[in-house]
């Protein structure tokens, strides 16, 4: 019938080379895409990891300075000899 028809002319079509190349071609595109993707994420996620870690390190150093300072201002116990 109909749909046998219609299946054989699909499978003729698929076993020509122009269709496997072409089939051959979007599964490198797809894989090449995915990569892409992959490594979009990866670069976002390390850059993020490197914003974060900036500005831990900044509070850091900050609350080392205000440390500093604190301890300047403690009277010391050889202070009232």
């Amino acid at each position: 019938g109909v749909m046998q028809q219609a299946i054989e002319a699909y499978r003729s079509i698929t076993v020509t080379p122009e269709f496997i190349e072409a089939e051959r071609l979007r599964s490198i595109a797809r894989h090449d895409e995915a990569q892409a993707l992959f490594q979009a994420r990866q670069e976002g996620a390390q850059e993020s990891d490197e914003k974060w870690q900036g500005l831990v390190a900044d509070k850091d150093a900050e609350i080392a300075r205000l440390r500093e300072q604190l301890s300047a201002l403690r009277p010391r116990p050889d202070d009232g000899k």
